[in-house]
């Protein structure tokens, strides 16, 4: 633990230090990360000593109360109450505090509850877009029950306030968040309808989202583009060599953000040079393990992925590893974006469609050079380009065929 003086005193806390100390390191904090934490845990035992509390009286309204203390005493840099979660789940793994208890099941609880089983089982949505569906239904039904009285926020919905909530969001939104809020809501009206908590279908009243295609042109990335971003990759840290696994996942194999945060450490199968994609709607993919691709999951693997029992492939940084986020892959994406590329403010196209424009079908020479990217096309219609056996399963005859 280094020279943390406060842990040879007498406070409530005292016993619990050497522990707590062993399970960040076990969980992969760095011993600089890890000191903080231990730091924080020191003036939170100086305050609940000079308070007259033992460790058993830790809630968190009492952590409240100690981070405000800091606040009134000028502290500058405040830590949040996040950031005593490790220390609250380690005295609760050695039962000094009573677990977490779990909030009584409520009437608009209860319809989240239904609405998430009928995106996972019946519409097959990945984790991804449930969370995202998810969020927005509590909020949208939360803020409605707190405006109405109601227990569910469903109660009397009306066409009109439909209507009405679309076009706030039109004026406050970007056309694509405008987009996504109308998916989103589409999606929870569809429901109660077939919940039966709506007398109809909702849906159709919502008012079209203002939007005129072809008004820009899509940008592109040239072969040399895509190389200059690969070639921004410090291989000589931890995080350049993550990076430029995930860099050469989109651009050489076209995967979407999503797809590469749900990749397993099992998709990739080494000896018949194989990966398996999960895409949207419980599609599976088994794509070619391109050379460059192997290589930079064997760096990433090898040299900067932390142990961790997480089946994820990509990890993040910051301990304890989690799986990423495909948010966070994006944000990998935009720094390394050339200048000219970049949008209104600095930003840049998604980390998805950079991906997919690079590997898309190639002409000419590049065509079958090594490290040239598998064709992809065809996605909207489940099928694969070099299997086009299938497309006359769902086709029709051409009407001239029979002459």
């Amino acid at each position: 633990m280094g020279t943390v003086s406060w842990t040879r005193g007498e406070g409530p806390l005292v016993r619990f230090a050497e522990g707590f100390w062993r399970e960040l390191l076990r969980q992969g904090h760095p011993p600089a990360g890890a000191k903080h934490h231990l730091v924080l845990m020191g003036q939170l035992d100086r305050w609940l000593s000079g308070e007259g509390l033992t460790a058993g009286d830790l809630t968190p309204a009492v952590a409240g109360r100690f981070l405000a203390s800091r606040r009134a005493r000028g502290q500058r840099r405040v830590p949040t109450l996040a950031s005593l979660v490790p220390l609250f789940d380690y005295l609760r793994n050695q039962h000094v505090l009573p677990p977490e208890q779990i909030k009584a099941a409520t009437s608009q609880g209860e319809l989240l509850a239904r609405y998430r089983r009928h995106l996972v089982n019946d519409r097959g949505l990945t984790p991804g877009t449930v969370l995202r569906y998810e969020r927005f239904a509590r909020r949208f039904l939360g803020g409605r029950a707190a405006g109405t009285g109601g227990e569910t926020g469903a109660e009397g919905l009306t066409s009109a306030e439909v209507s009405a909530w679309m076009l706030v969001a039109g004026s406050r939104l970007t056309v694509e968040s405008a987009k996504r809020e109308a998916a989103d809501l589409r999606a929870l009206l569809r429901f109660l309808y077939l919940d039966g908590i709506l007398a109809a279908d909702l849906g159709g009243a919502m008012p079209p989202v203002a939007a005129w295609r072809g008004t820009r042109l899509p940008q592109t990335m040239s072969a040399a583009d895509v190389d200059a971003v690969l070639d921004r990759c410090d291989r000589s840290t931890v995080s350049g060599r993550r990076d430029r696994a995930i860099l050469v996942l989109l651009a050489r194999l076209g995967l979407r953000s999503g797809e590469v945060a749900a990749l397993r450490l099992g998709d990739v199968d080494w000896r018949a040079g194989e990966i398996t994609v999960r895409g949207k709607a419980r599609r599976t993919d088994r794509l070619p393990l391109l050379a460059e691709v192997g290589e930079a999951l064997a760096a990433y693997l090898t040299g900067g992925r932390p142990r961790s029992e997480c089946p994820q492939l990509i990890l993040t940084l910051y301990a304890p590893p989690r799986p990423i986020h495909p948010s966070s892959i994006t944000n990998v994406v935009y720094p390394r974006l050339p200048a000219r590329r970049a949008g209104p403010g600095g930003r840049a196209p998604a980390a998805s469609c950079a991906g997919h424009r690079d590997a898309a079908p190639r002409r000419g020479p590049d065509r079958d050079r090594p490290g040239a990217a598998p064709v992809r096309s065809g996605d909207h219609l489940g099928v694969r380009q070099d299997r086009p056996g299938r497309l006359r399963t769902v086709s029709r005859p051409w009407p001239g065929a029979a002459r």
